[in-house]
C-alpha cells in the first residue's frame, strides 16, 4: 500500500506546489516494517522498502501498525484522524530533525492521508 502513495501525491498537483520548497528523505515506520521516501521539491521521488541497516533521514515517523490502519481508515476514528493527535495520544513518535516535520506539517498530513481508503488515486 505505502508504494501507492508516490502515485497518489504526485497526481496531485496542489500537494506538489504546497511541497515545492520540501526536498528531504524520511523514515516511515508500521509497525515492523520499514519505508525510506524521498522527496524533492514536493514530488516523491523513491519509496525504498527496508529493513534497513542504517537508514539515513531528516526524520522518523514511527507507529504500531494497528494505529496506522486506524489512521488510514475511510473515516478515522477521533484520535486516529491526524499526524498530531496521533502524536498527543503518544502512538506516533517523530524523531530526527522536527523542524523539516513541523514546517512542512500540511504537506506530511495531507500526503499520509492520501493513503486512506477510499482517497482516489
Amino acid at each position: 500500500m505505502i508504494e501507492t502513495l508516490k502515485d497518489r501525491v504526485n497526481g496531485d498537483p496542489g500537494l506538489v506546489r504546497r511541497g515545492r520548497y520540501l526536498t528531504t528523505t524520511f523514515l516511515l515506520e508500521v509497525g515492523s516494517a520499514a519505508w525510506l521516501i524521498s522527496i524533492y521539491e514536493g514530488r516523491i521521488v523513491s519509496i525504498a522498502r527496508g529493513p534497513f541497516v542504517m537508514p539515513s533521514s531528516a526524520f522518523a515517523l514511527r507507529a504500531p501498525s494497528e494505529e496506522w490502519e486506524k489512521f488510514w481508515q475511510r473515516r478515522p476514528p477521533p484520535g486516529s484522524n491526524d499526524l498530531m493527535a496521533l502524536i498527543k495520544r503518544r502512538v506516533l513518535k517523530a524523531e530526527g530533525d522536527l523542524h523539516v516535520f513541523m514546517a512542512n506539517l500540511r504537506y506530511f498530513k495531507e500526503a499520509l492521508g492520501k493513503l486512506r481508503a477510499g482517497v482516489a488515486v
